[in-house]
């Protein structure tokens, strides 16, 4: 197969920094990258949204010493022009000199795409997309055969998964349930198997919305607050970081559960259902009242701000929307937690809202990296086709 020449656009570095590798093909083709592409890298970085997966193109680009890097004195004097026409002059200036013959430029930009059509220059799209995974995306709870099993992992079996938790290999060949709610496909399943062991004390779950990772967590609440009798659970409290647009938590009227109801009315929502599943009136300052309201005594909705110096014992505390955390922050709110105590952390680190945070560098990512590996913790990502209803099935079977 005659050697290829690629030239590689800023995006495709972005939404894949393994492209490198891929597009040489062994070493069947050249790698080039324009100079004007560095110099949109340099100002990436600094933006919170992708800076984390510009830093990976940048040591995929370092590692690589066979990448050519083209005329930066060329580069220099286009400062007028926009960077993509920047790209498109420092490509023609390569092949009219003699330094570049039949360069591809390889870009997903459809704009840029059109420009290089203008100028004659052959152009791809790069097709083998593989966009960034955070920690918690790709560990998913399983591990692969044949590779080294840490605590509180799954393998497959023949069709069935296998659960090695604390007490040995455990097929998982039957269905939990928890305060009347069975689960709608396997994934869900082995979350209820990590939520209701009792030696495990940190359980993170990551999923896009619509896999019932709050309602599930909701559930086994109720069980171990309102029900067991072997357990220490007293109390459930439900934690959220607050991202505020609009009127600040502060200025808002009302107590704290008042200032909070914006944000937690879903969970509100939710505990009705499960109320509605099976009795929980416990959790209710009056059951018999048209506006039930939560008993703090048993149901408490703290904002991350209040948890600082807070000692938490004896209970379960569902960390909702967790990708919404820093690390100082989840450190601090970790620390809080004392005897008797079961945690667990919800997120989709694809959906991180706070403006200083990223898909990386985030809450939820940080527990998985730094707590895999620990006999009382475990990770599980919820996937499958059944989740909350009908519609949402049909958005996620669509990749919407």
């Amino acid at each position: 197969m005659a050697e290829k020449r690629f030239v590689l656009d800023t995006n495709v570095l972005i939404e894949n920094p393994k492209c490198i590798a891929a597009l040489r093909n062994g070493q069947e083709n050249q790698i080039h990258v324009p100079y004007t592409v560095l110099r949109e890298l340099d100002k990436l970085k600094k933006d919170a949204r992708v800076g984390h997966v510009v830093s990976q193109a940048v040591r995929t680009l370092l590692q690589d010493e066979k990448v050519r890097v083209m005329d930066p004195e060329f580069a220099h004097s286009l400062v007028e022009e926009c960077y993509d026409d920047r790209i498109l002059r420092e490509i023609g200036h390569a092949s009219q000199g003699g330094l570049l013959d039949a360069p591809i430029l390889i870009t997903n930009d459809r704009i840029l795409q059109l420009k290089a059509r203008v100028h004659g220059i052959p152009c791809e799209e790069y097709r083998d997309s593989d966009p960034f995974r955070s920690a918690s995306q790709r560990y998913t709870g399983f591990v692969d055969e044949g590779d080294e099993h840490v605590p509180n992992c799954f393998t497959w079996d023949s069709g069935t998964p296998v659960f090695h938790g604390p007490d040995g290999p455990k097929a998982m060949a039957f269905q939990h349930e928890a305060w009347g709610v069975r689960p709608r496909n396997v994934y869900q399943n082995l979350a209820l198997e990590l939520l209701l062991n009792p030696k495990i004390d940190l359980v993170s779950i990551q999923s896009e919305a619509g896999y019932g990772k709050t309602f599930l967590s909701l559930a086994v609440a109720l069980l171990l607050a309102l029900e067991k009798k072997d357990n220490p659970h007293r109390k459930i409290y439900l934690v959220k970081p607050v991202v505020e647009i609009g009127s600040k938590l502060g200025y808002l009227p009302g107590d704290v559960e008042e200032k909070m109801l914006p944000y937690v009315r879903y969970v509100h929502d939710l505990l009705l259902k499960l109320h509605d599943l099976r009795p929980a009136n416990r959790l209710f300052l009056d059951p018999s009242a048209d506006n039930l309201r939560l008993n703090p005594k048993r149901f408490e909705v703290q904002p991350i701000a209040y948890i600082r110096g807070m000692n938490i014992e004896n209970a379960v505390v569902i960390v909702d929307e967790m990708q919404n955390l820093s690390r100082n922050e989840t450190r601090a709110l970790l620390t809080r937690m004392g005897e008797g105590v079961k945690c667990v952390c919800l997120g989709d680190t694809r959906q991180v809202d706070h403006p200083y945070l990223n898909e990386s560098n985030n809450g939820l990512n940080w527990v998985v990296r730094k707590f895999k590996g620990f006999q009382n913790y475990a990770h599980i990502v919820l996937k499958g086709e059944r989740s909350r209803g009908p519609i949402t099935d049909m958005v996620i079977k669509s990749k919407l």
